[in-house]
């Protein structure tokens, strides 16, 4: 069954998504160690899951109830990124489906009570809808609407009686006296006295009638209560049970019920969330999660909810979870934290690469780890790298924070507008003190990275060199590059056509030294700020 999808077939890994910083971040204080524990929800993931929403909208089974999906950006141990998905609860009355995360493990223990209990709940629910339609209740309104008629009607007449009554009333004391008048005022009385009698009837014939169906009606509210009171108990045990049988593991590879998770009460559908079975199947499987979201789709019974909204861990059923859940995975905040930033604000950043760390990902790991996949993942998604600095060498690097800024840097960058000096220690003596190195390096495609100085083939490179100090057998020198080839300073330093001596450290050139770094740093940098036009200049101190 195909879980790991990949990230093509929801969004162009080189799509540029324009947010400043992550929208949410699912968070928890590891049990063991009391550190806040964060993964963020990401732009790029929210790109991810609104793709899954066309797909959702294109196939009208997942129309037919409203619920809770989840995506969990992951990455292999290799690097590739990969994409998995959840639904909350069932997905048309299954737990496992094609494609999708299955449910934590725990529901096999409990199958054959489920079913039982599922059985009994169906049969509960349809006693409920039997006796809500029960013919009495529409007896009972269609009566109450014929009496409530003839009671309007009659009361309409027995007020124009009324009133003719009195006008006779006025009459005869004014026409008529002695035994003649008693007479005709007690034959009005009697009038009156009839028309009572036929108003109680009435009433009486109502209630004869309406009370049997009343009694019908209260005894089937009675046992809807009943049988919802019993539906509440039924599903609160199958809960409990489900709940002692329901398994999570952490990226420490540890395995707690969620009895043992929440001892003090669990409400219902704990576990059945997209984030508890994203992160468990992630930690079963060895992936790395680096970002995830979680939003709604369908109708909704819930005010609150909406088709299409992002929502974060809700506060009843998953986040007294988070915590355990997200133990044992790197603090990707940490690793964020190693990176020195020099210089900020809203169009670019530099930061003060340390040796060692890629610049950007490789081709085929688009979350491997550099500094621009680091502040992608947990700073700025839309980071744009304008030049790269070698994965061993340290030193300034500058990004873009949108693609005018990219675009104005890389075209200083082309008019050699950009000012760059790096330092660097030669693992020997220079018979001169500085000069130019003018060597064209050309990269063999079947050997790379590796650059060879080749007059025919190369493309032209330019190196000003000047030395600053010399530590016994060894020579501190400042590089200025005129042009950016790939290893442009090594090859020139170590190829006999330049200086003839290799920088410290660089094995792939063949210095043998035994240092635990190459020591080439790219101190300084000058340019004009794309946007306000004054001039930089962003130093770092040489660690070496």
């Amino acid at each position: 069954m195909i879980i790991l999808h990949p990230l093509s077939d929801f969004i162009n890994p080189n799509t540029e998504i324009i947010t400043p910083h992550p929208s949410y971040y699912y968070e928890g204080k590891c049990p063991q160690t009391g550190e806040l524990l964060k993964l963020p929800r990401t732009a790029l993931v929210e790109a991810i899951a609104k793709r899954l929403m066309q797909q959702l909208s294109e196939n009208q089974i997942y129309t037919r109830e409203g619920k809770m999906y989840g995506v969990l950006l992951v990455e292999l141990p290799n690097g590739e990124p990969k994409i998995i998905k959840a639904f909350s609860g069932l997905l048309n009355g299954y737990s496992v489906v094609k494609g999708w995360v299955p449910p934590i493990p725990g529901r096999e223990e409990v199958a054959l009570a489920e079913t039982q209990t599922l059985a009994k709940l169906a049969e509960i629910k349809q006693e409920i809808i039997t006796l809500k339609q029960i013919p009495e209740r529409q007896q009972y309104e269609t009566l109450t609407v014929e009496f409530k008629q003839q009671l309007q009607i009659m009361n309409l007449q027995h007020n124009q009686s009324k009133q003719q009554r009195q006008e006779k009333r006025q009459q005869y004391q004014q026409t008529l006296r002695g035994e003649t008048l008693e007479i005709a005022i007690a034959q009005l009385e009697a009038e009156s006295c009839q028309q009572g009698i036929e108003r109680k009837y009435l009433k009486r014939r109502q209630n004869e009638l309406l009370q049997p169906l009343a009694e019908l009606i209260t005894a089937a509210d009675n046992r809807i209560r009943e049988l919802k009171q019993q539906r509440k108990e039924l599903s609160r045990q199958l809960q409990t049970q489900m709940h002692a049988a329901y398994s999570l593991t952490n990226f420490y590879g540890q395995s707690l019920s969620l009895q043992q998770l929440i001892p003090g009460g669990i409400p219902t559908g704990t576990g059945e969330c997209c984030a508890p079975k994203l992160l468990h199947y992630a930690a079963t499987h060895k992936l790395k999660p680096l970002a995830m979201a979680e939003f709604w789709w369908g109708e909704s019974s819930i005010q609150d909810k909406v088709q299409g909204e992002f929502y974060g861990a809700c506060v009843e059923r998953c986040q007294p979870l988070m915590g355990f859940l997200l133990s044992g995975l790197k603090s990707q905040t940490s690793d964020f934290q190693k990176l020195e930033i020099i210089y900020e604000d809203q169009w670019l950043i530099a930061v003060n690469k340390p040796p060692g760390l890629l610049s950007v990902p490789g081709r085929y790991h688009y979350n491997q780890d550099s500094v621009l996949s680091r502040l992608r993942n947990l700073y700025d998604l839309e980071l744009m790298t304008v030049h790269r600095l070698d994965q061993e060498t340290s030193g300034i690097l500058i990004l873009a924070r949108d693609s005018t800024t990219h675009s104005q840097l890389n075209q200083q960058f082309a008019k050699r507008q950009i000012h760059k000096i790096y330092e660097a220690v030669l693992a020997g003596s220079l018979t001169t003190d500085q000069g130019i190195i003018d060597l064209p390096l050309w990269g063999n495609p079947e050997n790379r990275p590796y650059q060879t100085v080749d007059l025919e083939k190369g493309k032209p490179s330019l190196t000003n060199f000047r030395v600053i100090g010399k530590q016994g057998n060894h020579t501190r020198v400042e590089f200025i590059p005129l042009t950016g080839r790939t290893h442009q300073l090594r090859v020139h330093a170590a190829d006999v056509r330049g200086l003839g001596v290799k920088i410290l450290g660089d094995r792939l050139y063949g210095c043998n030294a035994n240092v635990s770094r190459l020591h080439l740093h790219s101190r300084e940098i000058t340019f004009q700020h794309p946007h306000t036009g004054e001039t930089l200049h962003l130093q770092t101190k040489t660690p070496f």
